[in-house]
């Protein structure tokens, strides 16, 4: 035996009041939308129906809830239609239409009505079709999930629906003159069809102009100034300037304003988006590309498709052409600056630098026109590429962050112009480079390129570090780095860490070994074992360093053990290399040795860094 589903209206209610709409004030805009598919349905009948949605607020003499009533001069309802569409939920009185013309109706899902149980207890629908026999019929609808329908004792005098709403006394707040006008110009004020507010018999249009971007200006700066005057009123915003956006796809119109500041890279823009000029979202996230977080837009779409609560859209095809038309609109907007007004395009990718470089990497046209203006961070300071490449024939850069701080600040002392290109995009933007301008050189740069532009020692200054540097070699020998002496700046600077792409990912391993239980321990040693034995670790001691220079005169060997320990370390550490297990005993050792050695020169001990027999490097 089969047996129906029992259906709670009042748990559905609830549902849709806490789940489904973002406020009770919805209600305003399922009525509009009622009203506008039952005007436009009409149209099909009766091309030459006009139409027109009227709200009236009528207040009782005894101070009880007020009464809205919304009327539309649309295709109205038969008896057979009501008790099909207003008594079942999720049935659309469009629905058979919806198949064959989609795009000429906004409500698809057959919920809408229900909205107005959040504001009221009771609901009474007073309609005449165009279709019937003249006949006008009452529907009236409770909370409850009850009904009743009869003809109607006060006839329309044509096709229509009238909607009465009671307030309900708690949501009373939502039927005041103020909130009932705000809501209805919120939602209604770009339909095509005119929207009258009447209270206390003074009637009021609410959309007399239609939406702003289609209107006609004398001149382009008339337009530009009147578009950002309506930005600067739907947003609150005084907006850098205006662009116009287009997609044949879900036949989409409308503006977007760019940002006057910069938001957070991850942050995605919140943009107000119209369905067939009534409004379906102020919160709208899929409508444009990830790279354009750089504008918010107002848009209105005729076919795209809405989501069951209305208040965005769903993500197909016709969708993701539609982002990729209004993505082309704002690229043609960044082409026209770049060959109309250079300094402007410049001042909007100082302020919105991530989504220009996110869109120059999908587009090589734009990436040709905008890649030599980017700024980028340099070990001289920041420049665009265009100056770097006057100077430098290759493009030197580093991926990380630690890499840059690793070779900045000697590197600018060789006169090496090294880029960092460890923010968002930079690395991917640089490697394209010679892939889509075919004469530039790029390559990565590390510290383990430093060493070869250093100074090399004349042969009395080898000959005077030669016990330093065998000395060094030793102590070295179990971290598997080895040592050079040469010179470089900054003198202050006394030594220089380095090594390739495979001993630092080794070194790494390595530590990680040294901090994991047995079994990430073993899958380790696998990792390791694949890769090449030869790490390039290089310590370079700098003959311009004072400390050096003196080091290379001591002949205590303790001391002089204990000193390269102690450089060695503070050669990690400027290079922000973490300290494995063996280095940190190392520093540790290190500092209570030199507290040691301190304490025994005070004393009158040995131990001095000069004196008689100490080899000359002063």
């Amino acid at each position: 035996m089969d047996h129906r589903f029992q259906v709670s209206l009042r748990g559905v209610i609830d549902l849709l009041s806490h789940h489904l709409y973002s406020s009770p004030g919805v209600y305003v805009r399922e009525l509009l939308q009622n009203a506008t598919d039952a005007t436009r349905a009409r149209q099909q009948l009766e091309p030459q129906a006009t139409g027109a949605v009227g709200l009236e607020l009528r207040e009782k003499q005894d101070g009880g809830p007020p009464t809205l009533l919304f009327t539309d001069e649309g295709v109205g309802l038969t008896e057979e239609e009501i008790h099909r569409f207003l008594a079942t939920i999720g049935e659309s009185s469009k629905r058979e239409q919806l198949e064959a013309r989609r795009n000429d109706f906004i409500g698809q899902f057959g919920i809408g009505l229900l909205s107005c149980f959040m504001v009221c207890d009771e609901l009474l629908v007073v309609t005449r079709s165009a279709k019937g026999d003249g006949r006008t019929l009452e529907w009236r609808g409770r909370h409850d999930g009850t009904y009743d329908v009869r003809v109607s004792e006060h006839p329309l005098d044509a096709p229509g629906t009238h909607v009465y709403l009671v307030a309900r006394p708690d949501m009373a707040e939502w039927f005041t003159p103020e909130r009932v006008r705000q809501l209805a110009k919120h939602y209604g004020g770009l339909l095509p069809f005119p929207v009258r507010l009447t209270v206390d018999g003074q009637t009021e249009t609410l959309n007399p102009d239609g939406p702003p971007w289609r209107r006609f200006y004398e001149t382009p700066g008339d337009r530009r100034q009147a578009l950002l005057a309506y930005g600067r009123e739907v947003f609150g915003t005084d907006f850098l300037d205006v662009i116009p956006l287009r997609s044949e796809a879900g036949d989409v119109d409308g503006v977007a304003y760019v940002l006057p500041a910069s938001p957070h890279f991850n942050a995605k823009q919140k943009h107000r988006v119209y369905l067939k000029q009534m409004l379906l979202s102020e919160s709208a996230e899929n409508l444009l590309p990830e790279w354009a977080f750089f504008v918010k837009c107002v848009v209105n779409a005729n076919g795209l498709r809405p989501t069951a609560s209305r208040e965005s859209f769903y993500e197909d095809s016709v969708l993701a052409k539609a982002r990729e038309a209004l993505g082309q609109s704002l690229r043609k907007y960044l082409m026209d600056l770049a060959h109309e007004e250079p300094r402007a395009l410049q001042r909007l990718i100082a302020l919105h630098g991530l989504s220009v470089k996110g869109l120059a990497l999908d587009d090589d046209d734009f990436y040709r026109l905008v890649i030599h203006w980017l700024p980028f961070e340099t070990s001289l300071g920041v420049m665009t590429l265009a100056d770097y490449r006057k100077s430098w024939p290759v493009v030197r850069y580093t991926p990380t962050l630690d890499g840059f701080r690793q070779v900045a600040r000697v590197a600018a002392a060789q006169g090496l112009c090294v880029l960092n290109a460890a923010y968002t995009h930079d690395t991917a933007l640089l490697e394209k480079l010679p892939h889509v301008v075919p004469e530039a050189q790029v390559a990565p740069f590390s510290s383990a390129d430093l060493p070869q532009s250093f100074e090399e020692l004349t042969l009395d200054e080898r000959e005077a570090v030669y016990p330093l540097l065998r000395l060094a070699e030793r102590v070295l020998a179990p971290f598997r780095c080895g040592v050079e002496v040469k010179k470089f700046f900054p003198a202050e600077v006394p030594t220089l860490y380095s090594s390739d792409a495979e001993g630092a990912f080794k070194r790494d391993a390595e530590r990680a070994r040294e901090e994991s239980d047995d079994l990430y321990a073993g899958v380790l040693d696998g990792v390791m074992a694949g890769t090449g034995g030869q790490e390039r670790a290089l310590l370079c001691l700098n003959l311009h360093n004072p400390v050096v220079r003196r080091l290379a005169a001591v002949e205590g060997r303790e001391l002089l053990k204990l000193s390269v320990e102690m450089l060695y370390v503070q050669a990690l550490l400027l290079g922000q290399h973490p300290l494995n297990a063996q280095e940190m005993a190392l520093l540790n050792h290190g500092l209570l040795g030199l507290i040691s050695a301190r304490l025994d020169d005070s004393g009158g001990g040995g131990g001095g860094s000069s004196g008689p027999g100490s080899r000359g490097m002063h």
